[in-house]
């Protein structure tokens, strides 16, 4: 069988990777409609190497004639246009964080919790995570199996593209700016971005954390397990693709180095690359276009009973966003539809 899909917010960073990935992947398409805001409409995207997709109005789309849609528009416009889309019949997959936290909207990684697809039927609407808690629960996920997680500390190290193709524009303007010797604005960050680290991702909150670190804290505890304690530090650094994070996990049992590289060695979704002899660690550069999650540095932590240190990587646009919902999408089709 095959299916209409529509793609929202299809002129956008992630919009254009959601069609790169549905093509990649053959995921079964009948017809595909880009959708976006009234500025975009008549502009075309691809769709594989041949084929350019007309740019059609958000506003007035009639979603009756699609069975799924990936959206990517932001937080207000799916707020407005996913609930008509799914009161239409079609299944939404949302990657903003609108829905994220609703109680009947199931908030999916699915390595992690697949079996959570079931629950869409409450508002036709499906979840995608933020970028950093995906790549994080991925890894986490086969280690949790074998040693339930008790507490994790994360810092992340996030790619400009998490913020869009404005801050990405502003990264290399601020750069070439300073080797120019001349001046360049921060328009989409607090401080300089170019040469530069930002301690804030999103805005503060009450507690002093941002919005981005309780994410990470919400998040996990939805998809992964309630029981969990996060404390996250997020932080954008200048870097236009790929996300990393330096995670310390602190379990109920004993996990040896051993024992977390064999499990991630056979875990779903997971690269293991972990040989500092031969600096076999992954970096974001590398990540840049890749599907995997990427997992090096595996160490015990002597400060704790049982603990380990972990790096993560991965690319955000993909893995942390397209990806992760076209993989919601073949569970959908392949259980449920």
């Amino acid at each position: 069988m095959k299916y209409n899909v529509a793609v929202v917010g299809a002129t956008g960073n992630v919009g254009r990777a959601m069609l790169e990935t549905l093509f990649e992947r053959k995921f079964p398409v009948d017809k595909v409609f880009a959708l976006a805001s009234s500025r975009s409409v008549g502009k075309e995207v691809s769709f594989g190497d041949d084929i350019r997709l007309t740019v059609q109005d958000l506003a007035t789309f009639d979603f009756s004639q699609c069975q799924i849609a990936l959206f990517s528009p932001g937080g207000k416009v799916s707020a407005i246009y996913a609930p008509k889309a799914a009161a239409a019949g079609c299944v939404v997959i949302d990657n903003t964080s609108h829905f994220r936290m609703d109680k009947d909207v199931p908030l999916v990684v699915p390595e992690v919790n697949a079996d959570a697809i079931a629950d869409y039927t409450k508002r036709n609407i499906i979840a995608n995570p933020n970028c950093s808690t995906i790549q994080m629960v991925t890894a986490l996920k086969p280690l949790h199996d074998i040693a339930r997680i008790k507490r994790i500390v994360v810092a992340t190290y996030q790619s400009v593209s998490g913020a869009g193709k404005g801050a990405m524009d502003e990264l290399y303007n601020q750069t070439r700016a300073i080797l120019m010797n001349t001046a360049a604005p921060s328009e989409h960050f607090s401080k300089p971005i170019a040469f530069n680290v930002i301690p804030q991702i999103d805005v503060f909150m009450d507690d002093g954390y941002t919005k981005e670190e309780w994410k990470m804290q919400v998040e996990t505890k939805k998809i992964l397990d309630a029981g969990i304690d996060v404390s996250a530090t997020c932080v954008r650094v200048p870097v236009f693709v790929g996300h990393a994070e330096a995670v310390n996990v602190e379990f109920e049992s004993p996990i040896s180095v051993a024992e977390a590289r064999a499990a991630l060695q056979e875990a779903d979704g997971v690269w293991l690359t972990d040989n500092p002899d031969e600096y076999g660690f992954m970096t974001p550069k590398e990540s840049s276009g890749q599907d995997p999650v990427y997992v090096s540095r595996i160490r015990k932590d002597p400060t704790v009973e049982h603990g380990l240190n972990l790096w993560i990587v991965a690319d955000n646009v993909r893995k942390g966003a397209a990806l992760n919902s076209v993989q919601i999408a073949e569970v959908l089709i392949e259980n449920y539809l």
